[in-house]
């Protein structure tokens, strides 16, 4: 049998584009605002709330309502968003590292 290719490590979870963007900016640590998540990532608010569903429901960023009168939503990286989005890395360097032509 031989050993599978490196793109099997790749986490359904994490790497769709959206999903990884998200992770990527919340991973120096900083809990960014809905709407600066929304227009870096040039996305919709549905297109949005639907990827951060998906994180939330795997544990992988937290979401916080803060604020008085028009509260606004907060999302952070949480521990085990941090080991999913290394993990990820680590199989994307992986993949990248098979690509290379062999000499």
């Amino acid at each position: 049998m031989t050993d599978p290719h490196p793109t099997v490590g790749l986490d359904d979870v994490v790497h769709q584009r959206t999903r990884l963007g998200v992770l990527a900016l919340l991973n120096s640590g900083v809990t960014l605002e809905f709407g600066a998540l929304r227009d870096t990532l040039h996305l919709t608010d549905g297109n949005l709330n639907r990827h951060l569903k998906v994180l939330t429901d795997a544990g992988l960023v937290s979401t916080e309502r803060r604020g008085a009168g028009r509260p606004k939503t907060w999302v952070a990286i949480t521990e085990a968003g941090r080991a999913a989005l290394a993990a990820e890395l680590t199989a994307l360097r992986a993949v990248i590292a098979a690509a290379e032509p062999q000499r």
